[in-house]
């Protein structure tokens, strides 16, 4: 097995940590296939084949005179997957005698698990956690009700027996791409846990899932093998397995972490209680002391008070393994925390609520720590939590499980929707999720649970997701901040003015609101569909912005027109990043991201100016249309 370190660096102080990577030159780390798995350097789909449906159907011309028989002619198949040589993307293209599982040489318990997968029109995968806890790949595009068997879902079995029968739990939402694109997978699984004697005491976890950046599983128990396992039992350690007999499958940046349970001990705990309508953490002293005493573990609900109390907490750790170390601190109230007399955490609130973490480097041996905390907040209840990990082991927690019980919310979320007909919802919004903040965004979201960010300064689609529109929780919370969140899976596009009229096909587009003669015209809504129609002007001609959805409602179609004609030296930039062309006329974008295609029968051309890559079209006064398809 050759794995080499991925180091990656990460700037919160001093903070190194490794993460193993298969690098995927070779097949080292797995065990001996079929030879349905390969190592090639790129991949390509046709996002319009349908892996079912790759039979030659062209008939056979038969004369009808007896004649020489003319032999068929050859037919060329369409494949809905190729690939190129290389290095870099591990490969299944199964038949019906070579279709083995994938087998990890190496076993794991808890794991942290990250990788990228592409799947053609009709695929269909699964990764098996220790060979037996099947999450779901398939190409379930669209897929409005998604159930335990499509992407993100845990798939059932076929067990009779009402112990080992498992039925399956859907992912949360739909969070997957559009056939033939790349996507992402975070997952941080715990094995399960046995005693002595070789019970199973804990069940196995997946305490968190991300599809593309989407939570879609938190704190999801499986009590029992999934549909396929290598063995219809649970162990503690097993191989990472990736099904091969069900269709294609590519996978890139397959990155883990085995965990290990946290050396960390708490050697010695103390505390000291108060009472009194604290304001601050300041404000604690020995006239407000009511009591004293040892501990065993932090537990707010031990000084006996709901409200108007402060507790400091002073102990130390005992830490085995020198390593970077996340401590977090779950509270209500205010709260501090100092270790080896440095100040790490701080909120001087008497009524605040959340979770804050710090990363810091701990050495061999003993480290001391004060923790103190204060509320003064009735609508609250009393909380106080602290917890400890590493990048190679799981968090442990130093409180009790009343004092801060794990599905704590710092904030009531504030979410909007559609539902039952399109909403509109002016905000700030950061461009890719922690980019750029553009000050001049509308959200709108469709019934249909499609939606998207437009921004009014550059009259361009900045961002398109499915699912749940916003939260609008730091908008609207307390005095906010003006600003809301997407909550499914954003595709980003481009920054800068999508129309322009430029001194030749090589200049620049200008950069948002750089561009004088530009101007917002807001929107009108539409009768028919209660969609906003955007306007604007620029150089003197009036242009028109629709969005609107495909009759299957799963993707996005721009429709653009313009008061003028016989424009010159008018351009519209379509697209931003790697730009390739496909076979069917449409482009893909950045790295296998998201697709466009034209409608309105113009033909873009590629060009790279300042280093970036675009997809413009030559504007003359004709509408453009085209759809954005992720």
């Amino acid at each position: 097995m050759k794995i080499k370190p991925l180091l990656i660096v990460m700037f919160f102080g001093f903070n190194l940590f490794a993460q193993e990577q298969i690098e995927l030159n070779n097949l080292d780390d797995f065990k001996a296939q079929a030879g349905n798995w390969q190592i090639v350097g790129e991949v390509v789909v046709n996002r319009n084949i349908d892996v079912h449906d790759v039979e030659d159907h062209t008939p056979e011309v038969k004369s009808k005179k007896r004649r020489k028989k003319k032999k068929k002619k050859d037919v060329v198949k369409p494949k809905p997957i190729s690939f190129k040589p290389g290095t870099g993307i591990l490969l299944n293209i199964n038949d019906k005698e070579k279709n083995d599982a994938l087998m990890t040489n190496w076993e794991h318990g808890d794991l942290l698990l990250e990788l990228e997968v592409l799947l053609p029109k009709g695929s269909n995968s699964g990764i098996y956690f220790q060979g037996r806890y099947e999450l779901q790949l398939k190409d379930s595009w669209g897929v409005k009700n998604p159930l335990g068997s499509d992407m993100g879902g845990f798939h059932n079995n076929w067990e009779k027996d009402p112990d080992k029968i498992f039925r399956g739990i859907p992912p949360s939402s739909n969070a997957s791409k559009a056939p033939g694109l790349w996507q992402k997978y975070k997952v941080h699984f715990q094995a399960p846990k046995f005693n002595h004697a070789g019970e199973k005491i804990a069940n196995a976890k997946f305490v968190s899932v991300e599809l593309n950046g989407v939570r879609i599983h938190s704190s999801v128990e499986v009590p029992t093998y999934t549909g396929g396992p290598i063995e219809k039992n649970e162990v503690a350690m097993g191989p990472l397995l990736i099904q091969g007999n069900h269709g294609p499958v590519a996978i890139r940046n397959f990155k883990y972490q085995r965990l290990t349970a946290s050396s960390v001990t708490l050697n010695s705990l103390a505390y000291v209680t108060y009472k009194g309508a604290f304001k601050g953490l300041d404000e604690l002293n020995d006239r407000s002391k009511v009591a004293t005493g040892k501990a065993n573990k932090i537990d707010v609900l031990s000084i006996g008070e709901e409200d108007e109390y402060g507790i400091m907490y002073i102990g130390s750790l005992n830490v085995e393994d020198e390593d970077d170390y996340t401590i977090s601190v779950g509270y209500t109230g205010g709260v501090k925390l100092i270790v080896d007399n440095k100040k790490l955490i701080e909120n001087n609130s008497s009524s605040a609520q959340g979770l804050l973490e710090e990363k810091v480097r701990l050495t061999k041996g003993t480290h001391k720590f004060i923790l103190i905390n204060i509320k003064s907040a009735g609508w609250r209840a009393p909380r106080l939590g602290l917890s400890i990990k590493s990048n190679s082991t799981n968090a442990k927690d130093f409180h009790a499980y009343d004092s801060y019980p794990p599905s704590v919310n710092s904030t009531t979320p504030i979410f909007v929707n559609a539902e039952p007909s399109p909403r509109l919802l002016r905000a700030f919004v950061a461009f890719n999720g922690d980019g750029k903040r553009l000050s001049h965004t509308i959200g709108v979201a469709t019934p249909e649970g499609l939606n998207y960010v437009y921004d009014l300064s550059s009259a361009n689609v900045v961002g398109v997701w499915r699912g749940d529109f916003v939260d609008a929780t730091p908008m609207w919370h307390n005095r906010g901040d003006g600003s809301f969140k997407p909550r499914g899976a954003v595709q980003w596009t481009f920054l800068n003015q999508s129309v322009a009229q430029l001194d030749n096909a090589n200049s620049a587009f200008p950069e948002t609101g750089m561009a004088p003669e530009f101007v917002s015209k807001g929107y009108v809504i539409d009768k028919d569909s209660g969609l906003p129609v955007f306007k604007s002007e620029y150089n003197g001609v009036s242009i028109e912005n629709k969005i609107s959805s495909d009759r299957s409602d799963t993707y996005l179609i721009r429709d653009v027109s313009f008061s003028k004609q016989g424009l010159v030296n008018w351009y519209m930039k379509i697209a931003s990043g790697k730009i390739v062309k496909n076979l069917d006329g449409s482009y893909t974008v950045g790295h296998r991201d998201y697709y466009i295609n034209m409608l309105s029968g113009q033909t873009p051309i590629i060009r790279t100016v300042n280093g970036e890559t675009e997809l413009v079209l030559p504007v003359d006064g004709s509408p453009v249309k085209y759809e954005i398809i992720w």
